[in-house]
């Protein structure tokens, strides 16, 4: 065992920090190495846990003993498709791609299509004719396309373009016994809670789905996605690896707009910052005026300790130069992104918001705009600084306490709630008298709160606050996972939000095609051993 952890020792952690144990490990290069593997697990009834770039924040990739499963070297786009009829491009990957890796190629458009047949050839001559580009953007960019599609993650641009699940046009996915599911978007629907799906093999997996029913949210990742007339394929994105390994994805891309803009304005408050939200999201706050008809693609907050966060380290780190000057009068931020036909329409919409913001009391003159790639590149780098710096903050006190992670939520509230989850989070700050930052997609009410615990006695007391936190989330109509996933680490927080009736409903469903509960053990179900029938 010592020895396994001397050579594998990266990969028994994620970036969660939380690390498990590991026997056996195997990096497959091809679907048929994967089905040879699950097979010879399925003999001993060994665990195994299913790993991509191990970027996720939830203990997913984390070991729960058993053998480790790891698809970074299944890193090839093996093939392209072109709807003409829809005007609609895919592209086919393997799960171990990386989203930065999808953007390089889109970008360069150097595929290796050395293997790739005569219809995709074909297809990629259509490429030159418009740009396209992959919607799906969270923040780290080494992530694999395989762990998006397990944990349906999203980021800014989910705002406009939805999460990956909206990307998503096909699947495979190799099932516990080694049979192979393949699934595409619009073939197989769940009847009145009921499924019906055939292997590759032919075989018959009859099933019923949960009853409970999901938040009415814009962003959720809380449990296996529930809906009794529900496309199957949206079953597996989201399961966080726990129903069978996906071996390949048919991911589908979007046009780049002619003109794309951003921009950061500074609100003197916090509560006017949110009503600048509610406003960009389309409401109509003022009667004296017209709803905005901006259509950000993202809309991103940032909360007055951030700003704090972010002007101590410009002005003592080197590293952060490239961000604009963070003014000592700047209280909260909202970052937005936009795409349009063309600059011209984009700026009408932009002189609409800015007689908005000088209602709501902000000033125009401090708001940065950037209409080119170079002046965005600086925006994005400001909307990336913050995640940096409290994880430089982490780094730096784990080397006194090696026990002490960063706390950060992924819960997501309906629209109504904003206001109501903000107060909440910020009294409670107060109260516990916690270091904290407030960062992420407001847009979708899904905001990121960073503590960062200075002692083991606030590690403590965050932890406890995170599930006090999720108990009232979960209440106001919420999600405790928008984007990450439950994983291993939420796995409280989904109890919290589903009844123990609810949770058995998911561990039977997750049993219809891994009966022995060998895929991803731990994962949004806590681990039950089997009693023994004499």
């Amino acid at each position: 065992m010592s020895n396994f952890i001397e050579m594998y020792g990266e990969y028994l952690r994620d970036e969660s920090r939380q690390t498990g144990t590991a026997e056996s490990i195997i990096f497959p290069k091809t679907e048929d190495e994967i089905i040879a593997s699950v097979k010879e697990c399925a003999l001993t009834y060994t665990p195994i846990t299913t790993q991509g770039a191990c970027t996720g924040l939830a203990a997913s990739a984390v070991p729960f003993g058993g053998h480790i499963i790891n698809l970074s070297r299944m890193n090839n786009v093996t093939g392209a498709r072109f709807d003409e009829e829809q005007g609609r491009f895919f592209l086919r990957v393997q799960p171990g791609v990386l989203l930065a890796e999808v953007r390089k190629y889109l970008l360069n458009k150097s595929f290796l299509t050395l293997n790739w047949d005569v219809d995709s050839l074909k297809a990629l001559k259509n490429m030159g004719k418009n740009e396209w580009f992959y919607s799906t953007d969270p923040t780290e960019t080494s992530a694999s396309i395989g762990g998006m599609v397990a944990c349906n993650a999203s980021g800014a641009k989910s705002f406009r373009y939805g999460s990956t699940r909206n990307h998503i046009e096909s699947l495979r996915i190799v099932l516990a016994d080694g049979d192979v599911l393949s699934l595409k978007r619009g073939q197989t629907y769940a009847e009145n809670g009921m499924f019906k799906l055939k292997t590759e093999s032919g075989k018959i997996i009859f099933g019923e789905l949960p009853k409970y029913e999901m938040p009415n949210v814009k962003k959720n990742t809380s449990g296996y996605f529930n809906k009794p007339f529900m496309d199957m394929i949206d079953l597996f994105i989201g399961s966080d690896g726990t129903l069978g390994i996906i071996s390949e994805i048919e991911i589908e891309l979007n046009r780049v707009q002619t003109s794309n803009w951003g921009v950061t304005i500074f609100m003197p408050d916090e509560d006017k910052a949110l009503d600048l939200v509610r406003a960009l999201r389309g409401e109509k706050i003022f009667d004296h005026m017209e709803e905005l008809n901006l259509k950000p693609s993202a809309i991103e907050f940032f909360n007055n300790k951030s700003l704090k966060m972010l002007r101590h380290q410009q002005r003592t780190n080197t590293s952060f130069s490239s961000i604009q000057e963070i003014k000592d009068s700047y209280h909260t931020a909202i970052f937005i992104e936009i795409e349009g036909n063309s600059d011209q329409e984009i700026w009408e919409g932009i002189e609409d918001l800015g007689a908005i913001i000088v209602e709501l009391g902000g000033d125009e003159d401090a708001t940065w705009v950037a209409n080119n790639l170079l002046n965005l590149e600086k925006l994005h780098n400001f909307r990336h600084a913050c995640p940096e710096c409290v994880n430089m903050q982490i780094d730096e006190i784990k080397k006194s306490n090696s026990q002490i992670t960063k706390l950060g939520t992924d819960m997501s509230v309906p629209d109504d709630k904003l206001k109501e989850v903000m107060k909440m989070y910020n009294d409670d700050i107060e109260k516990n008298k916690l270091h904290a930052v407030i960062f992420g997609h407001v847009g979708n009410n899904h905001l990121h709160v960073n503590i960062i615990p200075r002692n083991m006695e606030e590690y403590k007391q965050g932890k406890d606050l995170f599930l006090v936190w999720a108990d009232k989330i979960a209440a106001m109509g919420g999600a405790v996972s928008a984007e990450h996933g439950v994983g291993r680490l939420k796995v409280p927080f989904l109890k919290k939000m589903y009844n123990e009736k609810e949770i058995n409903e998911m561990r039977k469903l997750k049993e219809v095609f891994d009966p022995e509960q060998m895929f991803n053990r731990g994962t949004i179900i806590p681990y039950k051993v089997k009693e023994e029938v004499l």
